[in-house]
């Protein structure tokens, strides 16, 4: 009897010590297990600014944000001034008698007349009733008939600082007349053999000469045809 008490306590002894062992590792009510280890998130940088917003279209910049402006150096008027009295070309000129080619003219411009005074004038010989043309666009000022140079034509160019002169004519154009406008090859006269010319020579003569301020039709410098006419000039 004895031994079996013996027996049973030691058997309520095991199944104690067997409660004790497998109860150890569950956590007491209310107490939270233990979770897994979290890494804290980094902090979140701080928003950047927002950038100014640009002024609208048609909206003036505040006078202190305004890029300075350096004005234009002022210029000297005698610096823009501009010589108004150009002198201008006169050729080539055409050449005034119908047939003749510049080939076939004589520079007589330096020969002697008499002893006191040189030609200053293109004598271009050609026959009697040749027509005559005008040698550049310009006004017929003159129309004239002396003891000289016979019937004669007095021509002004358009700027009214040379005079073109055809003399010892035969005749003029139908209709010509002082005052009228003609073009460069107009037809104005006739080759002839008026005036003190040689009546067995028929020719025209032809001179240029820059008029004087007081642009009096039969005053001015003479001047040499004979490059413009034979396309000498520079």
């Amino acid at each position: 009897m004895k031994w079996f008490v013996t027996l049973l306590l030691g058997a309520a002894l095991g199944v104690v010590a067997a409660v004790l062992w497998l109860g150890r590792g569950v956590p007491e009510a209310g107490t939270a297990a233990p979770g897994p280890a979290v890494t804290p998130a980094p902090a979140a940088a701080p928003p950047a600014a927002a950038p100014a917003p640009a002024p609208a279209a048609g909206v003036p910049l505040p006078s202190s944000e305004l890029p300075e402006v350096v004005p234009p150096a002022p210029v000297s008027p005698a610096t823009t001034s501009v010589d108004i009295d150009v002198k201008p070309a006169i050729g080539p000129l055409l050449l005034p008698v119908a047939g003749v080619s510049a080939k076939e003219l004589t520079n007589t411009f330096e020969q002697p007349r008499g002893t006191e005074r040189r030609h200053e004038a293109l004598d271009i010989p050609a026959p009697k009733g040749t027509p005559v043309y005008a040698t550049a666009d310009g006004k017929i000022v003159k129309l004239f008939n002396s003891k000289p140079g016979g019937i004669t034509i007095y021509q002004f160019d358009p700027s009214e600082k040379y005079a073109y002169y055809y003399a010892h004519l035969d005749g003029y154009a139908p209709d010509l007349k002082e005052g009228q406008q003609v073009r460069r090859g107009q037809m104005i006269g006739y080759v002839g053999v008026t005036g003190n010319s040689d009546p067995n020579v028929p020719h025209l003569h032809f001179a240029i000469f820059e008029l004087n301020a007081d642009k009096k039709w039969w005053e001015g410098t003479p001047v040499n045809p004979y490059p413009y006419l034979t396309g000498q000039t520079k």
